[in-house]
């Protein structure tokens, strides 16, 4: 088993509460993605944020174009580990 994780960066909240639900529904993962919010350097406004959606891939089955082409839907993208 390996540690495969993918990062996807989301504008806002609401776009990456969204995305976590349709992540499972669209690729049948089998464990929720974990959202974490990343307060941009020197930004103290909540305005500011984006929000990373941190996705598990233990068996390295999700395809990073089509997991950048997925964020992309939220104006998002698959940040590069």
């Amino acid at each position: 088993m390996s540690d495969v994780r993918h990062v996807l960066v989301l504008p806002d909240r609401d776009a990456a509460e969204e995305a976590a639900q349709a992540l499972g529904e669209r690729f049948g993962t089998d464990e929720e993605p974990r959202l974490l919010r990343d307060a941009l350097a020197g930004e103290d406004d909540a305005e500011d944020a984006q929000w990373l959606l941190l996705v598990r891939d233990e068996r390295a089955r999700l395809d990073p174009g089509e997991l950048d082409a997925f964020a992309g839907e939220w104006e998002g993208w698959r940040e590069e580990p």
